[in-house]
């Protein structure tokens, strides 16, 4: 599994088509929809298509509204889907280092049978591969792409709470796990986190928590608030960051982003809000806006950290309130070489 900044040949994304995923109302009375997550989908696969090219992937009728809200950047595919979150869904790309590529169709089971009907979702990698004449590697074993980063030589971050929930797979070890990675990945060395963000439907994927920057480089989501909910998760992380050593030896460097204000709706669930959340095209970075004062705070760290690429800002509270952000809406498919 190469590093995301791996030069990409594409980006792709699915087109919000279920109307349960975007029903959260605020605790101020904000609620989402279908069309507003649609909006900001397409401003997302604009951003993307500046610096590569995205094909958003839409049922086919919604395909024309897609293409008229993406615009002429972005192509749109006709296939068959349950919901819109194709970083978990779509297919984990692999190189060989000699020119060939493949992909992992990983077990889907909608986050721990969290959300029914998702039979399509369970089908949409192979559909992917297939399209692009790519092998399909079939993992027997349930598991999803939000819940893991690559260094790209052999080092993995994960959330223990999630990939070990027996929701998933009951009963697997840490041991096990590894050595699944180890197999399907390429994984060498597995740095546990033990925590993801509160209230997270997915058990909590590391992508909302912490994030590679570079060999040897992590980003992780913090807060200086004692009073903060998330306080504890996210220091026990860093904790955890601080003490490990990559698949090379390394201790790591550990820089932080702010975690934004906390944002709950109106049955008392915590929206999960982070910038780790954002995803690394061609020569840029386009991450998400929450219209809080921590948005600037880090878009600075970040173009601290990524001065060769461009940053670009999308706002994306419509996009967390169905249960995820840029990251979860987006795979990277890579070049070969």
């Amino acid at each position: 599994m190469p590093a995301e900044w791996h030069p990409h040949e594409r980006c792709w994304m699915a087109w919000p088509c279920r109307e349960r995923t975007w029903s959260a109302v605020t605790d101020g009375g904000y609620a989402a929809s279908l069309e507003k997550a649609r909006a900001a989908f397409a401003a997302v696969a604009r951003a993307i298509a500046d610096f590569e090219p995205v094909t958003m992937v839409a049922r086919a009728g919604d395909a024309a509204g897609a293409s008229a809200l993406c615009g002429p950047s972005v192509r749109v595919l006709e296939m068959d889907l349950s919901d819109s979150w194709l970083r978990d869904t779509g297919p984990t790309f692999l190189i060989d280092g000699q020119g060939g590529r493949a992909g992992i169709q990983w077990r889907f089971n909608a986050w721990g049978d969290d959300r029914p009907g998702y039979e399509a979702d369970k089908r949409i990698a192979t559909g992917l591969l297939d399209r692009l004449g790519l092998p399909v590697h079939a993992a027997p074993f349930v598991f999803e792409g939000g819940a893991v980063h690559s260094d790209g030589e052999g080092t993995a971050l994960v959330v223990e709470e999630c990939v070990l929930n027996p929701n998933r797979n009951a009963g697997m070890t840490r041991e096990v796990f590894e050595a699944r990675m180890a197999a399907w990945l390429g994984i060498e060395k597995v740095i546990w986190l033990p925590f993801g963000l509160e209230d997270d439907e997915t058990d909590g994927h590391v992508d909302e928590v912490a994030c590679f920057a570079a060999p040897g480089h992590v980003l992780a989501l913090s807060t200086a608030d004692p009073g903060d909910s998330n306080h504890g998760r996210l220091a026990a992380n860093l904790a955890a960051l601080d003490a490990a050593r990559d698949a090379r030896g390394r201790a790591l460097k550990v820089g932080k982003l702010p975690q934004p204000a906390a944002r709950f709706t109106d049955r008392g669930m915590r929206i999960p809000l982070s910038y780790t959340n954002y995803y690394p095209p061609n020569g840029g970075l386009v991450m998400p806006a929450f219209g809080v004062p921590e948005d600037d705070a880090a878009r600075a760290v970040l173009e601290a950290v990524f001065p060769e690429r461009r940053v670009v800002q999308v706002p994306a509270f419509d996009i967390a309130l169905g249960g995820g952000c840029i990251h979860c809406i987006t795979q990277q498919q890579p070049v070969a070489s």
